[in-house]
């Protein structure tokens, strides 16, 4: 018996020291920021010397994409590892009436394949802090929760169910601070109001004490870190108000930099959580038409041009990539938000059932450093439904579907027709149709 007990207690400490030795995860989905928005991309209008910091000591992905150009099916692909279309997350998620009229979802199936779910049950800690829009907005007030999708805890806001925070308006001028969204305090308790220019720091605040009570609980953890900005519309500190879009969006993009510092200073500071941390951060889709850069590319939010699908990718985890890869910029492999979820799956050690089946692909080698290869398949994206242009003011209509396969570009409407063909080796701002010159990728 005495041996049995012991060998029952050796297997209970050696299971603990091997899952606080498993990588950590944390994600970080800005909202609706182009790809050159961060200095470090090439933005010389305004400097993100945090997210710089971070850059400077991991690796840029340049040829990064979303798997859509607006915000639900954007989040749902990476959420899920598979098309947000399997789940008829096909645009934003609205109010019912709207969802039944463009043929979207009210909320992501429950039963979709989750990566927080995959990991949990794997043994890690799981919380969501920030925006989710995969379920319980406007009058969708029987979405499931967020911790139904495999989440410990979570704080979000507006736009999901469960604890939140909730933004306070102040603009120069204002004597006292205005509230927005105020009916979303039906859609989860508790409710915390605190000023839009900080709520980044908010989602930071929730995010760092889980992150304690994993390490003291000596679980690996995965985070997501979804913060609001810099999603229009614009509320920076009074004090840094801009006179038009442009200035206002520039003003958030660089105090949410600041209020990342926090977080970044903290998993620098903790030397397990630097050696052991893998820490991701991207943006949804492209930005607001008016607002942010999407640096070379055509294309903003809502677009299939590259504009509207490419985000800046950076991997962060001095511990975990490949030390030589410090500071680098990954021009070569073209990989797309739903390979996220295989590949952490990878480095966590987790093999999901052969009965979940992604789009996916494990690029694991890629984030780490150690390859430059791409996906082996080509991307496919659907223009969101209500979204023939990007605004009423750019009556351009827009193409309905594309695909990527290398460095070819292919983009036509739902019956075949207009077909634009881009060499994006040679054109990555997609200016020049090839497809009159090569009638046999188009044919294909």
């Amino acid at each position: 018996m005495r041996t049995l007990l012991l060998t029952l207690l050796f297997a209970v400490i050696l299971g603990t020291l091997i899952a606080a030795d498993r990588p950590n995860f944390i994600m970080l989905l800005i909202d609706d920021m182009g790809w050159g928005d961060f200095s470090c991309f090439g933005n010389t209008d305004a400097q993100t010397p945090n997210v710089d910091r971070i850059a400077s000591e991991g690796i840029r992905f340049t040829q990064f994409h979303v798997n859509s150009p607006i915000c639900s099916p954007s989040r749902c692909a990476l959420t899920t590892g598979q098309y947000p279309q399997r789940w008829r997350i096909t645009s934003f998620l609205n109010n019912r009436k709207d969802n039944t009229r463009r043929g979207v979802a009210n909320w992501l199936d429950p039963q979709a394949p989750t990566l927080a779910r995959l990991l949990q049950q794997s043994g890690y800690a799981t919380g969501h802090f920030g925006k989710w829009h995969l379920g319980g907005q406007r009058d969708v007030d029987d979405a499931p929760p967020i911790s139904a999708y495999g989440f410990d805890e979570s704080l979000t806001n507006f736009e999901g169910m469960g604890a939140k925070l909730l933004p306070l308006t102040l603009k120069p001028g204002d004597t006292q601070p205005g509230r927005i969204w105020e009916d979303a305090v039906r859609l989860g308790q508790p409710v915390t109001w605190m000023q839009r220019s900080e709520i980044t720091t908010g989602f930071i605040n929730g995010a760092i004490p889980f992150i304690e009570k994993a390490r003291a609980a000596r679980k690996p953890f995965f985070v997501n870190l979804w913060p609001d900005d810099v999603h229009s519309p614009w509320w920076p500190p009074a004090n840094k108000w801009g006179k038009d879009k442009h200035e206002m969006y520039r003003s958030v993009l660089v105090e949410m930099d600041r209020q990342f510092g926090r977080l970044f200073d903290y998993l620098r500071s903790n030397t397990d959580l630097r050696d052991n941390t893998l820490l991701l951060i991207c943006s949804d889709n492209g930005p607001e038409p008016g607002a942010g850069s999407a640096g070379p590319f055509r294309g903003t939010k809502t677009t299939l041009y590259e504009g509207g699908t490419r985000s800046p990718l950076i991997a962060w985890g001095p511990g975990l990539i490949d030390k030589q890869k410090s500071g680098t910029r990954n021009e070569t492999s073209i990989f797309a938000a739903f390979d996220i979820v295989p590949s952490l799956l990878t480095i966590a050690g987790v093999k999901p059932t052969t009965q979940i089946e992604f789009d996916g692909e494990d690029v694991s080698p890629v984030l780490l450093g150690r390859s430059d290869a791409s996906r082996t398949k080509p991307i496919f994206w659907r223009r969101p439904p209500d979204r023939k242009t990007a605004s009423d003011k750019l009556p351009e209509h827009l193409p309905d579907l594309a695909m990527r396969d290398g460095n070819w570009k292919f983009l036509c409407d739902y019956d075949g027709s207009k077909p634009q063909l881009y060499d994006l080796s040679k054109d990555q701002s997609e200016t020049t149709n090839l497809a009159s010159q090569h009638p046999d990728r188009v044919n294909l």
